[in-house]
């Protein structure tokens, strides 16, 4: 991640748990590292859902982000194929050019399960975001 401007994809299938985790826990790290100019973000989902999953929302809120607003939406392999770096979340096919670096980060589906199960993955999401961003850091 070496250029001046880097975005980075954040995708899953429903684009309702694990990528608006990450998509969120992205902004905050932009946020709080002052990269709004450098960093886009983008997420999205192969075949989304109507709503963000609500045990999701509800274990993001005990981190102070509020997904209750969110919306789900598709992303286009176009949009990604434009990107620095994707990070899949373990239920990805996705084929991309080869100077996109992807990142299967091989997370379990929040959806339907318990909230201390939904913590343990969000806490992983923002340690890898962490890490990315991290990488990032060192490199400019």
């Amino acid at each position: 991640m070496n250029d001046e401007r880097v975005t980075l994809g954040f995708v899953c299938v429903q684009n309702a748990g694990r990528s608006q985790m990450a998509t969120a826990f992205a902004e905050r790290e932009r946020s709080r590292r002052g990269l709004e100019d450098t960093v886009h973000i983008l997420t999205g989902g192969t075949q989304p859902a109507e709503e963000v999953h609500p045990e999701v929302v509800e274990a993001m809120a005990e981190v102070d982000i509020d997904l209750s607003d969110r919306v789900p939406k598709k992303v286009s392999t176009t949009d990604l194929n434009n990107a620095t770096i994707v990070a899949t979340m373990g239920c990805s096919t996705l084929e991309l050019n080869a100077d996109v670096e992807v990142r299967d980060w091989a997370l379990d589906d929040p959806h339907g399960r318990s909230l201390e199960e939904v913590r343990r993955i969000r806490d992983e999401i923002q340690q890898r975001v962490s890490t990315l961003f991290d990488e990032y850091a060192s490199e400019r």
